[in-house]
């Protein structure tokens, strides 16, 4: 295990913000949970205690939607004009980037993830969202009808459409990309001109609690934007279920947004999910070896495995298989597992002892299966929740490391025969589909694969390529909408037909 020489040393900033409980964003002032109660953040890379946040509970929730519902009903932000929003976004995403660093090492120090990797993927990306965003204010537009109308042939009428923001809206984000999340959460949401209350992660709070002090120092209105700190039983789903919010959007497990669905159901409130994946990855004959092994080892070990989409099962073609699989789990054996604030680090620790736990536990079935390990399998270290990259060959469809997210970084590779249907029934033989990759030189295929894959994002010759302009989001259980693109502003509009007698 790398020792605390090899780390990155913590800004001033990094150190004030951890060294004080954090409180709770409410009708834009910072403060204490009702009750006064707090619960510990930690670093999974030591299981140490690095901060205190307000424990948000029932009391905080209605405080928090009264704030937006009063923020959306009366105040400046569904009223302002467009450009004067989009100068906000513009705002917040610079001030992301004036402070990448800070934002960088909290994400590092509170996920787990390398800080290599949050300097050069989370935090821009967080800033590109919301600069995407910007120009998007300007852009929501309605559009004029032309009306016939058999039973007043003689009338005349004058018909438009307007789109106007759904309201209060509840968002919910998980612990893989704490601020990456935020941030595909709250841009949209702030573009469309709607008020928000956010709840993120309990594992990992502290990027998104700075990314809202970034957002009132842009200029967001009071109770525009509110952020409740606690878990998913006492402040999540009072959340989700509370007659004031018009909308949620959540981000995380098929299981809790069957939970997030259900508590909504009470009164029709409208929903959106970005849920699981078990996502196939399929490497054929003709595909370039060069490429597709190591876009193969990314594809399931980048954040540590901690992705819905990870190309979780691979599938290579028989002539192939070997060196795929060899080259796969030498890419394992290579990666240098270490804390995330160590420069040296390519792959952090699961974030918690609970997904620690969830993980070791699959590893453990996958071996009783009958499965075999060819590499990993085992916790890296004596402390912090590391596990080693595993791949898993001799499993079966049946297996369930085959059918069930693990969320970490274990792969199942299997071969096949065939491009035939019986390849694709199994790539799309899952609950989910999130996402899918295909490796091949022929673009008539790559073409046709693609039509038939089931999933909402089908990379080519590539792997985990995110851009704010391409929408993301899932087929069957794996969720209901999409985030980015021009898409992701559906889910916080409504559209309103104007009919007017001239």
């Amino acid at each position: 295990m790398n020792t605390a020489v090899d780390m990155v040393s913590l800004t001033a900033p990094v150190k004030r913000f951890v060294s004080q409980s954090r409180q709770a964003l409410i009708d834009g002032r910072w403060q204490d949970a009702q009750s006064g109660e707090t619960f510990e953040v930690f670093n999974p890379s030591n299981e140490s205690v690095i901060a205190r946040v307000a424990d948000c509970k029932r009391a905080d929730v209605d405080l928090a939607v009264a704030a937006a519902r009063k923020a959306f009903d009366k105040g400046p932000w569904p009223r302002m004009s467009p450009s004067a929003r989009g100068r906000i976004l513009w705002k917040i995403g610079d001030l992301i980037l004036d402070n990448l660093e800070e934002l960088a090492q909290l994400e590092s120090l509170n996920n787990g993830k390398p800080i290599a990797v949050a300097r050069g993927a989370d935090v821009p990306l967080a800033a590109d969202l919301f600069h995407y965003m910007a120009g998007w204010a300007t852009k929501i537009e309605g559009s004029t009808l032309s009306l016939s109308v058999p039973y007043t042939p003689d009338a005349q009428y004058h018909a438009y459409t307007r789109k106007e923001p759904i309201g209060v809206v509840a968002q919910i984000i998980p612990w893989n990309f704490p601020l990456l999340m935020a941030a595909w959460k709250l841009g949209p949401v702030l573009t469309a001109g709607c008020t928000v209350v956010l709840k993120p992660a309990e594992e990992t709070p502290l990027s998104a609690l700075r990314l809202a002090q970034l957002c009132l120092d842009a200029g967001l209105p009071p109770g525009v934007l509110n952020v409740l700190t606690g878990f998913g039983e006492t402040c999540g789903a009072p959340l989700a279920a509370h007659s004031q919010v018009d909308k949620v959007a959540f981000t995380g497990s098929t299981e809790v947004g069957k939970l997030i669905v259900k508590a909504a159901a009470n009164d029709l409130k409208k929903v959106t999910l970005e849920l699981g994946g078990k996502s196939p990855n399929i490497v054929l004959d003709d595909a370039d070896l060069e490429v597709a092994i190591p876009g193969a080892a990314n594809a399931i070990f980048f954040n540590h495995g901690q992705c819905c989409c990870a190309g979780s099962r691979l599938f290579v073609q028989e002539k192939s298989y070997d060196r795929v699989l060899e080259g796969v789990s030498k890419a394992a054996r290579s990666i240098r597992l270490g804390p995330g604030l160590n420069p040296q680090s390519e792959m952090g620790p699961l974030v918690s002892k609970t997904q620690f736990d969830r993980v070791t536990g699959f590893l453990r079935s996958g071996k009783e299966e009958g499965a075999r390990t060819v590499c990993g399998g085992q916790r890296h270290g004596e402390t912090g929740f590391f596990v080693e990259p595993t791949v898993l060959d001799g499993t079966s469809d049946k297996m369930r490391v085959y059918q069930e997210e693990i969320f970490g970084p274990v792969v199942t590779v299997m071969p096949f025969k065939e491009v035939d249907d019986e390849l694709i029934r199994r790539a799309n033989d899952t609950v989910y589909g999130l996402a899918a990759g295909l490796w091949t030189s022929n673009i008539k295929r790559a073409h046709r694969i693609a039509d038939q894959l089931r999933a909402g994002t089908v990379w080519v010759n590539c792997y985990n390529v995110f851009d704010a302009s391409m929408p993301f989001g899932g087929y069957k259980q794996s969720g209901w909408g999409r985030e980015m693109g021009s898409e992701v502003l559906k889910n916080y509009l409504e559209t309103k037909s104007v009919c007017m007698s001239v």
